[in-house]
């Protein structure tokens, strides 16, 4: 089976493809105080590597202002970008100690992919939480407030020996899974799962610090998405002993949650002693939502929380609109410099227009293989650019020609004036590219977002307009200049007498010979 040809056709940008552009707005995590400019960079270089993870080409993550932060991805919705890109990913592993159902579940915006608990892989078997019913008489108002100001952080030989006192059962008897429970490191903490149950977890035993590389994928002779986990050193030895632990205790007692952004994602249970510093999530994963899981718990934790503060979409459809658009506003520009063209300069506008047929043939497949080389995406202010090099091109031409009747005029022949006037004009062209290439290349520099794609394609095209002006305009010019009917001047040639304000002989270089008469 032959392979099917590859389409030859340029990359296109957000605004011709369809997609999402998201405005985040960064504040401490603590939610006081200014926001560094190194933070921001650092979290703007995080989200840049979980979207480029995912494949997703043409995207665009920038700094806006000291507080900001814009995501442009096509081809990826609404929702999805958000969970992409806003995810804390405060990973945590914590021993659990009581299981129950835990109401109904909060409305809110999950920052996990939709994981739920299900059977792990092999080595680390799961027992299903079984139900308890609540004790009687007990108070039905909220968990009792807890401190949050200590930082301290327990060794994992503490974590795994704490146990809960009779006020940490108490307030899990309280907890719903509609409340907010603060989550310390050196504390116990309450959460729920996909499926309501709640949870009564110890102080963290391995905090996600510890995840030194992450993967998604189906482990051999399994069926489901699961997310690889990888322990550095420290990790390792907490991840070993923790395990050990387990193995001999009992249900519920043997299981530890992975806690995800104060959700619990999968709490297996374990039977034996885990070596290796290697772990596994499993849950009804998708591949997509796998691998967006492990690629947020590979490049870490955002330094800062953010609040979204605008999404605009660009659906697919709107995107074609606006090509089909922008194509034909360029066929429009260029039909209307031929017609003026072949008005003004009658059989002369062959030049005109086969030079801007040129310009055309040359800049397509350059943009094409820019979008495969350096990735440039073609843009709706990229598609004005290259309508701006009609224009640039046609005054080339201009220059040119004007030249020529200036150096007509001054005496000199049609043949000579073609060599002479391309000899003063190519400095005037030559000038007026090099402001056009400068202005393009300071606005590439300064421009943000989508006005790059403008200047961009503007450098290009003119550098074209220089090699088309050079190597294709002006021998076009002298060859025709050595024709019969247009290096004589002919009827709607373009390069009549009566064009260029001279007389035949004058346009032949042939001088009237004035007999004098001597006294």
């Amino acid at each position: 089976m032959m392979a099917a040809a590859k389409v030859w056709t340029p990359k296109l940008g957000l605004d011709l493809r369809g997609g999402t552009t998201i405005t985040l707005t960064a504040s401490n995590v603590s939610g006081s105080g200014a926001v560094s400019a190194d933070s921001l960079e650092q979290a703007r270089n995080i989200i840049q590597q979980r979207v480029d993870a995912l494949g997703v080409g043409e995207s665009e993550v920038t700094t806006q202002g000291g507080r900001n932060i814009v995501v442009s991805v096509p081809n990826m919705q609404r929702d999805e970008l958000i969970r992409l890109v806003g995810q804390t990913a405060k990973l945590s592993f914590r021993n659990v100690y009581q299981v129950e159902q835990g109401g109904p579940l909060a409305s809110t915006s999950s920052s996990s992919p939709g994981a739920t608990p299900s059977a792990p892989p092999p080595g680390l078997p799961t027992a299903q939480a079984t139900p308890q019913v609540d004790s009687p008489g007990l108070p039905t108002s909220g968990p009792t407030e807890r401190p949050t100001t200590s930082t301290k952080q327990l060794e994992y030989t503490e974590a795994i020996a704490w146990k809960p006192t009779q006020q940490d059962q108490t307030d899990f008897q309280n907890f719903m899974c509609v409340d907010e429970f603060p989550e310390v490191s050196h504390e116990p903490f309450f959460a729920c799962d996909e499926f309501g149950q709640k949870y009564l977890l110890g102080p963290e035993v391995i905090p996600g610090e510890n995840v030194k590389d992450a993967s998604s994928g189906i482990p051999q002779g399994q069926f489901n998405y699961v997310v690889n986990l990888n322990f550095d050193t420290a990790g390792t030895e907490a991840f070993t002993a923790n395990t050990t632990y387990l193995s001999t205790q009992s249900q519920p007692m043997n299981q530890f949650a992975i806690v995800l952004d104060k959700k619990v994602i999968s709490a297996p249970s374990v039977s034996q002693t885990i070596p290796g510093g290697q772990a596994q999530i499993s849950g009804q994963f998708t591949e997509q939502s796998a691998r967006e899981l492990a690629n947020v718990l590979k490049y870490g934790a955002l330094p800062l929380s953010f609040e979204v503060a605008s999404v605009d979409n660009v659906s697919a459809s709107l995107g074609s609109e606006q090509l089909r658009g922008g194509i034909i506003a360029g066929i429009i520009g260029l039909l209307l410099v031929a017609v003026y063209a072949m008005f003004y300069y009658r059989a002369l506008s062959i030049v005109v227009i086969l030079s801007l047929f040129m310009a055309v043939a040359i800049s397509y497949p350059v943009i094409v293989l820019l979008g495969e080389a350096v990735g440039f995406a073609l843009n709706l202010p990229g598609i004005a650019g290259a309508i701006l090099a009609i224009g640039v091109t046609a005054d080339s031409f201009i220059i040119y020609f004007e030249r020529i009747r200036d150096e007509v005029r001054d005496g000199r022949s049609l043949k000579t004036a073609i060599e002479t006037g391309w000899l003063k004009a190519r400095n005037t062209v030559l000038i007026s590219d090099a402001v056009s290439l400068l202005s393009a290349v300071v606005l590439f520099i300064l421009a943000v977002g989508s006005v790059k794609g403008f200047a961009f394609t503007l450098g290009v095209t003119t550098v074209i307009d220089i090699l088309i002006v050079f190597f294709f305009t002006k021998p076009l010019m002298t060859v025709l200049g050595r024709t019969r009917y247009f290096g004589q001047g002919g009827p709607f040639s373009g390069m009549s007498p009566r064009f260029m304000g001279v007389s035949r002989e004058s346009l032949m270089g042939r001088r009237r010979k004035t007999a004098v008469k001597e006294a």
